[in-house]
């Protein structure tokens, strides 16, 4: 029934929320073939084709093979109901609440559709979706030019939960003229001028108005079975045939394009966030990071216009076969003259998507001579999937655990006393190849136990003898660490293999999903089927060698350091229906003795008194005690003697989050082991950790 290998998928993406506008960038590489897009205008007439037969291959699905096996009832309609509407409108700014009030009659009968394959639905919400968008922006032309006065006490709820949709016209006109002067008031606080201010937000909603005019079929489909999928679980959803093709382009780490990495900015410019080491741009060498894309032509045709166009298809036709010629409009640095480039598209490999290892002498023995830590840096758990089905036996597709095994092979030539493996921004990927690193640190024995819906159990083992490095192992965590890393991270704890170091606890997923290609499963009998998306479902939970599942809880690490990722609220207990968590019975293993008790006891006290000394965790701690106090705010003063004295803790927080979510969708060029005072810490703790194995304190197999 399954056409693919169980896979554990990471945590949804991390949606900033901004209230200096609405954000929609997001990063996709350049890959595929070349599609000349001519761009649909909304409303949408209806659904497509397959729209139907999509709708009803996933209903059967989602209550056949879901983990909950719960039918898809008037509960989860209601639930659907309520996520769809958020998708549009989650701080209550565009639909009026006779708007809701109309779509609430469905509230009890969208199951009843969704069996019948009818999404008519999504195209009702959506269309008004859009006329109320329009009317909104028409009304930011009319209010950003009103004179502000900032010396009055008001404030703007920052809240949804405590937020109602708006009843009438006063209403809707009050709140955005409170969005718009605090769009304006944060303008003034940054240094720009008044006038400059009004022509970026009125720029800023022109924009988004046509980005979401471009919402084809397939996007609507994916948003309105997504909004019924992740009512069951967060990490079920649905992907449209382009999604599907980006998410495989992902899992083998290679593509044919310019090797860019792109962003649409609030404005509706497509940016340059990083060009790809070794790629077509790199190589071409004129294109930059900040440049702007403002159109895009094949060799020989008419360039196209991209400013305001969504980025996925400024994307598709920035794509093409490698030894093409794509031509960019480009303005270099977002300002000045346009150039015309003319890049001859290539093959990228994502290495910064791929494990990378670095040697770090820190420290010194006994002998005078430092220690060599080696520095693994794995984003994800990947695998070409479509390279493994068609390898027959050959083990020649690129895998997590291939690529790790060479760096442990360097690290061994290179003399290294320990093994940092930093999972801090790894979201999961492949369930297999979580069990086969896994099983590089240990001999043999069980890396993770998984239970279906009828309470099935399997365990899933290490089955090679020996291991690729049994010397001493730290694994850094964070709350980015998600499913496959906690599959990791939690074994090695049970074991007793390896120091654990990082937030206060990983993400908390204990999930397992399976991607179902629908084209595949409806068109069983055809070689090459149609894509048609596929459904990324909810199967199996997994849980760890000693029973415990990492679902909600995580992995709590034997050292935790401060960061302010702790209190950010980005854990799997944070998202809407989340599994519970669960235990079942410890699998049988044997364990290694290179974590003791007393040992243990020793490096959490000497992290903790460097700590206390220490003037940068100083300054973490106080970062992190403002930006609770903020994230505990449910109103933001339009005052701007009081708008300024807050602006500090958010503007930290604004940009920690940032970096956060820049290191997680691989935006920004970055070390494999920066030289900050949160990593001279966990070398302070590995040598401390290694000082202990070598006083004996700590057997080093058991």
């Amino acid at each position: 029934m399954r056409s693919e290998s169980p896979r554990v998928s990471g945590r949804p993406s991390v949606a900033r929320k901004r209230w200096l506008g609405f954000s929609f960038g997001f990063v996709l590489f350049g890959g595929l073939s070349a599609a000349w897009l001519t761009l649909p205008a909304a409303p949408l007439d209806g659904p497509g084709r397959s729209d139907r037969r999509v709708t009803k291959t996933v209903e059967w699905y989602m209550e056949q093979e879901h983990l909950s096996r719960h039918p898809l009832d008037d509960e989860i309609s209601t639930r659907a109901v309520k996520t769809f509407l958020e998708g549009f409108d989650p701080r209550k700014m565009y639909f009026l609440q006779s708007d809701v009030d109309e779509f609430m009659k469905s509230e009890r009968l969208l199951d009843d559709e969704v069996k019948d394959g009818d999404v008519r639905f999504a195209y009702t919400v959506f269309n008004r979706y859009i006329q109320r968008l329009d009317e909104r922006v028409a009304m930011v032309e009319k209010l950003v030019d009103q004179p502000q006065d900032y010396t009055i006490d008001e404030s703007i709820a920052t809240d949804p939960d405590s937020l109602r949709y708006p009843r009438t016209e006063d209403e809707v006109i009050d709140r955005w003229r409170k969005l718009i002067k605090l769009n304006l008031l944060t303008f003034k606080v940054d240094d720009m001028a008044e006038d400059e201010a009004r022509t970026k937000i009125k720029r800023r909603y022109h924009s988004l108005a046509k980005r979401w005019h471009q919402t084809d079929s397939d996007e609507l489909l994916e948003r309105f079975l997504t909004a019924v999928t992740s009512s069951y679980d967060p990490h079920t959803s649905y992907m449209s045939p382009s999604t599907l093709d980006n998410f495989e382009i992902m899992m083998r780490l290679n593509l044919d394009g310019i090797g860019a990495a792109l962003q649409v900015s609030e404005e509706g410019y497509t940016v340059v966030t990083k060009v790809i080491p070794g790629g077509a741009a790199d190589k071409d060498g004129r294109l930059k990071p900040e440049d702007q894309i403002v159109s895009v032509s094949d060799a020989n045709g008419e360039m196209v216009d991209i400013v305001d166009m969504k980025l996925n298809d400024a994307v598709q036709m920035i794509r093409g076969d490698a030894g093409t010629i794509v031509k960019l409009g480009v303005q270099p640095g977002g300002t000045g003259e346009t150039k015309i480039y003319d890049i001859t598209r290539a093959r990228i490999e994502l290495e910064d998507s791929a494990a990378r290892g670095e040697v770090i002498p820190r420290g010194q023995k006994p002998d005078g001579k430092p220690f060599n830590v080696g520095v693994i840096d794995l984003p994800s758990f990947y695998m070409d999937m479509q390279a493994a089905r068609d390898d027959n036996g050959q083990n020649a597709f690129r895998s997590t655990t291939r690529d790790v095994t060479l760096i442990l092979d360097d690290f061994k030539s290179k003399n290294v006393d320990v093994v940092v493996l930093d999972l801090r921004r790894n979201g999961g990927g492949s369930l297999t190849e979580a069990i086969n690193l896994t099983g590089l640190f240990i001999d043999q024995g069980p890396v993770v136990q998984v239970k279906d819906s009828i309470g099935r159990k399997q365990s899933y083992n290490d089955l090679d003898a020996g291991m690729a490095w049994d010397g001493p192992l730290v694994v850094l965590t964070s709350k980015f660490s998600a499913s496959a890393s906690e599959i990791l991270a939690g074994a090695i704890q049970d074991y007793g293999r390896g120091l654990i170091i990082g937030d206060e606890s990983t993400h908390g997923k204990g999930t397992v999903q399976s991607l179902l290609n629908l084209g595949s499963q409806i068109f069983r009998s055809l070689p090459n089927p149609p894509n048609l998306g596929a459904l990324k479902i909810t199967m199996q939970q997994f849980y760890r060698p000693n029973g415990d599942s990492t679902q909600k809880r995580g992995v709590i690490p034997d050292v935790i350091l401060p960061s302010l990722t702790n209190v950010i609220g980005m854990g799997e207990g944070d998202l809407d229906y989340a599994v519970d968590f669960d235990h079942i019975e410890t699998a049988e293993f044997t364990g290694y003795n290179m974590v003791g008790a007393d040992a243990l006891t020793q490096i959490r006290t000497r992290s903790s008194d460097r700590i206390q000394t220490t003037g940068d965790f100083a300054k973490e701690l106080s970062r992190i005690a403002r930006y609770q106090r903020m994230k505990d705010e449910k109103v933001v003063s339009l005052n701007e003697e009081k708008y300024r004295a807050r602006r500090e803790a958010e503007r930290d927080a604004e940009e920690e989050e940032e970096k956060h979510f820049d290191e997680q969708q691989g935006n920004k060029e970055r070390e494999i082991f920066a030289d900050d005072f949160y990593n001279k810490e966990v070398v302070n703790i590995t040598l401390d950790y290694l000082k202990e194995l070598a006083n004996n304190k700590v057997a080093r197999v058991q």
